[in-house]
């Protein structure tokens, strides 16, 4: 089943983070009881998306990008698009919408790199000709080889933020648990 690694890569994230059990619980039963839970197409309730949280070279800042269709600062992320590896999914995005050359994906966990991040289910807002619908998002962290980087169309702007002070970009309640999550885990040589 091409849902098979993902629900495996929730099972051991949930494991990882007991305190998300609930949330994670909701993303595994859209998984298991929707096959076509990649695909762009499927609106209700929504579909997965692939997120890439991006820190600097050093580990002390992470890529953000001013969404252009959204109008806040995020993670740099996207739609599957029917391919059911997300972590290639967070990669690619994350290339695209920043122009960089290439990503080493970090285990934040020690349980393997396939054990996402983050995972988060949040309302996109109904636009044009867009019902509002869910993101299941799957994230993972990646090292950037560079800072310098080039903004995409779906962009307004790229910054790279200090993760100590991230509440300056954004009040996201995600990406504030994210911050919070790579500073209880940098002092990890591997996450450094």
């Amino acid at each position: 089943m091409h849902r098979r690694p993902l629900i495996e890569a929730l099972e051991r994230y949930r494991s990882e983070h007991p305190g998300e059990a609930a949330m994670v619980q909701r993303f595994l039963a859209f998984v298991v009881s929707e096959p076509r839970c990649f695909e762009r197409e499927l609106v209700a309730p929504g579909h997965v998306t692939g997120s890439a949280w991006i820190v600097a070279p050093e580990g002390d800042a992470v890529l953000l990008t001013h969404h252009r269709k959204l109008d806040l600062w995020l993670q740099l992320g996207g739609h599957a698009d029917g391919d059911p590896d997300v972590l290639e999914v967070a990669r690619r995005e994350g290339m695209e919408e920043s122009g960089l050359p290439g990503l080493e994906v970090l285990d934040t966990t020690g349980c393997g790199e396939g054990v996402p991040f983050d995972v988060d289910i949040h309302e996109i807002p109904a636009r044009r000709t867009e019902a509002a619908h869910l993101h299941f998002d799957v994230r993972f962290a990646f090292r950037a080889p560079t800072r310098a980087v080039t903004a995409s169309d779906e962009s307004h702007a790229l910054a790279w933020a200090p993760i100590g002070s991230i509440g300056h970009f954004t009040d996201d309640k995600s990406v504030l648990r994210m911050a919070s999550k790579w500073q209880r885990q940098c002092g990890r040589p591997d996450c450094k």
